[in-house]
């Protein structure tokens, strides 16, 4: 169904419809309109990276690890599993009468909010912090969620719009003060791509301020830009309880009728909260008018239409057995696999399984699951730990030995104990083993949502880069008992390695790995496929030069303007091969062409390794203009793969708007005066370099 037929549809049902009837629609749990035969619907339903809070689905790799991925197939791939989870379970509950919440086709996910600050809690939600690499990985996930049939598999939703990315503490009454040229350079690419390419049917608002106007009543971003500019034909919906903070935290309104009044003004047509429900006492006041209700109704139907919720459908016909499937689990995997980041190997990985009799695995999130998940995270039927991967990889081939070694946080596990009462152990487990696989890291109750699970850490934003201090004290055991390990991070951010990297034989960042985990991290370990993964985020040395967290200036911030040498860059990622770019050509030779085509650029990669790998080719272009960005910035990436001993020829499509700046005026120009184009397996910094010890080859546009 095309959207003129679907708007004239809901049109005419609207039409039908009472005042009262009309508002009741406007809110996330929208009743039942009997005598019109709609049934109840919940529009709340979440597809971050599984259909999440209903029951058994899919576990995949949080946000943060799929951006890790540096692959845009894959994610569309996802996304679609995700989707087919949806209809599967919408499809049973919808035959058993369940209307409930978490059960609808109305899929609140992608994140493609800028992961600006290594402290916001909320930054494993999202692909990282490049806005062009999150909007490419968001272009193919909403792809994904909604296919390309006749009717939407599931209708997906890019928030949260826009300039969020924290405190969390201070959400509900924060401003996010931004210049016109930051916004449009940094902060609004991302959503820009997800609705004029990805044709997203909903955008979230974020519960702040941006320059001093609530997110989700906010006359530039949602009239200016987002209908106007952008086209946006689909609807907006609030975050939850948002509307409610116009009046008790930002102060903008002054009564419930007021802000009901302004969100509706300014086009916010869906309530998730409980604001809207005085919707008529506005109407009856005279503050409101009913064309404006109609409108939003109008867009929800709309919406409904295209879902075929009263129709029939291709996908009426996904059975329930299509949740966990043996295919998406398959998925999971991979993409777990692919998340991987390895950050640094002395030569310990892989692991030598015939020369090993013992291992050891220690840590608080070797056996957790909750370092699996992330957040807004589906409930598995198995999840493999890295304990449990390991296990089941070795079999009885090879002994393993297993020790908590301290709580994730508290200074103990047992209440009675004394301090580090798991200490010893790990002392034993480490004088007993070949070598150790050390798990340390985070979880949802140490950085997440404010309110979600009672966050150790303030409202789940971190404080710093460090370890709980339970585990820095864990790490400096397993140092002092001098036995090799690998250092496994399981965490959404990033964390202080800095006495990791002096000590551990290698590294492997796995963020949240999602349930099959544990599975593919050991086959990691064992060589039986490479590490993939490249950083989607700064790992930072310390927060020493990072500006306040409530400045949202990127200054200092982010590989495109961070001043400071990070101790692992954005990009970076090694794997069993021996990968070089050698040689690189482009088919144009000047910025002028390149500002009016793009370029395409030919690549010769290599690995001279003895293990077959895939790589991440990456292309950086920097423009010779005072508009451009401090440094370099992405412009394109390409999966490969490369047979041991190989040489490829890759072509490489770099897009016109790689060659484009933002001035002040928040206006993208060509006003370059030529332009580098690196092209490499990393960024084209000097650290990157010092790391890998490869330089990429870079070309020079006049």
């Amino acid at each position: 169904m095309n959207r003129e037929e679907a708007v004239k549809r809901a049109a005419a049902l609207v039409g039908q419809m009472t005042v009262e009837e009309m508002a009741s629609q406007l809110r996330f749990d929208a009743p039942a309109i009997e005598r019109l035969g709609i049934p109840a619907y919940n529009w709340w339903n979440e597809g971050l990276h599984g259909v999440a809070r209903a029951g058994t689905a899919t576990v995949f790799p949080q946000a943060i690890g799929l951006g890790a991925t540096f692959d845009e197939a894959l994610l569309g791939q996802v996304a679609q599993a995700i989707s087919v989870e949806a209809r599967a379970k919408y499809n049973q509950a919808v035959r058993d009468g369940d209307r409930d919440i978490y059960k609808g086709l109305t899929l609140w996910s992608p994140n493609v909010n800028l992961f600006r600050d290594p402290r916001w809690g909320r930054g494993h939600e999202t692909y990282g912090e490049d806005p062009y690499l999150i909007s490419r990985l968001g272009v193919a996930f909403i792809h994904g969620l909604q296919g390309n049939g006749a009717y939407l598999r599931t209708a997906a939703c890019a928030k949260h719009f826009a300039v969020h990315s924290g405190p969390e503490a201070e959400r509900h009454h924060f401003d996010a003060q931004v210049s016109l040229k930051e916004l449009w350079e940094t902060y609004l690419p991302a959503f820009e791509a997800c609705v004029t390419e990805g044709q997203a049917e909903a955008v979230m608002g974020a519960y702040n301020r941006t320059n001093g106007e609530p997110c989700c009543a906010n006359t530039y971003l949602m009239e200016e830009v987002l209908r106007g500019k952008w086209g946006f034909q689909g609807h907006y919906v609030s975050d939850c309880w948002a509307v409610r903070d116009f009046h008790e935290n930002h102060k903008v309104t002054a009564s419930p009728e007021e802000s009901v009044t302004l969100a509706l003004s300014k086009g916010c047509d869906l309530n998730c909260g409980c604001t809207y429900q005085r919707i008529l006492d506005a109407y009856e006041k005279g503050m409101l008018p009913l064309e404006q209700i109609k409108r939003s109704a109008i867009r929800l139907f709309t919406t409904r239409f295209l879902l075929g919720m009263f129709d029939e459908t291709e996908y009426d016909a996904i059975p329930y057995t299509a949740v966990e499937c043996r295919a998406h689990l398959d998925l999971a995997e991979r993409a777990a696999a692919e998340s991987v980041v390895l950050l640094k190997n002395d030569g310990l990985l892989p692991l030598n399984r015939k020369a090993l009799r013992t291992i050891g695995v220690i840590g608080p999130n070797a056996d957790s699951r909750a370092a699996l998940m992330g957040n807004y995270h589906g409930t598995a039927s198995r999840y493999i730990t890295v304990l449990e991967g390991l296990q089941d990889y070795l079999g009885e081939e090879v002994r393993v030995l297993y020790s908590l070694g301290a709580h994730l946080f508290r200074d103990r596990e047992e209440s009675l104990a004394q301090p580090g009462d798991r200490l010893s152990e790990a002392k034993a487990v480490c004088r007993h083993s070949d070598v150790v696989i050390l798990c340390l890291g985070l979880d949802e109750s140490l950085e997440g949502e404010e309110g979600d699970t009672g966050n150790a850490y303030a409202s789940g934003d971190k404080r710093d880069l460090q370890l709980p201090e339970s585990q820095q004290r864990l790490l400096q055991t397993v140092i002092d008992s001098g036995v090799p390990f690998v250092l496994c991070m399981m965490a959404g951010s990033a964390m202080d390695l800095n006495l990791a990297s002096e000590h551990a034989g290698a590294i492997l960042q796995a963020f949240y790995p999602g349930a099959r985990g544990g599975k593919a991290l050991a086959k990691l370990l064992f060589g039986e496929i490479s590490p993939s993964g490249k950083l989607p985020i700064t790992l930072y040395r310390d927060l020493a030069h990072m500006p306040a967290f409530t400045d949202y200036a990127m200054t200092g911030r982010t590989y495109r303007f961070v001043e400071q040498a990070p101790l692992y860059p954005f990009g970076y990622g090694l794997n069993y091969g021996d990968t070089a770019v050698t040689a690189a050509a482009a088919d144009a030779d000047t910025y002028e062409e390149a500002a009016r085509n793009g370029l395409v650029v030919t690549v010769t990669a290599e690995n001279r390794g003895s293990m077959d790998v895939e790589e991440v080719l990456q292309v950086y272009v920097r423009v010779d203009s005072p508009d451009e960005v401090p440094n370099h910035h992405l412009a394109a990436f390409q999966r490969v793969k490369l047979a041991a001993g190989s040489r490829r020829e890759i072509s490489i499509p770099v897009d016109r708007m790689a060659f484009s700046v933002v001035n002040d005026q928040g206006e993208r120009v060509f006003s370059g005066n030529g332009a580098q184009v690196y092209v490499g397996f990393g960024q084209p910094d000097a650290r990157t370099a010092a790391l890998t010890g490869k330089h990429g080859v870079t070309l020079s546009l006049t």
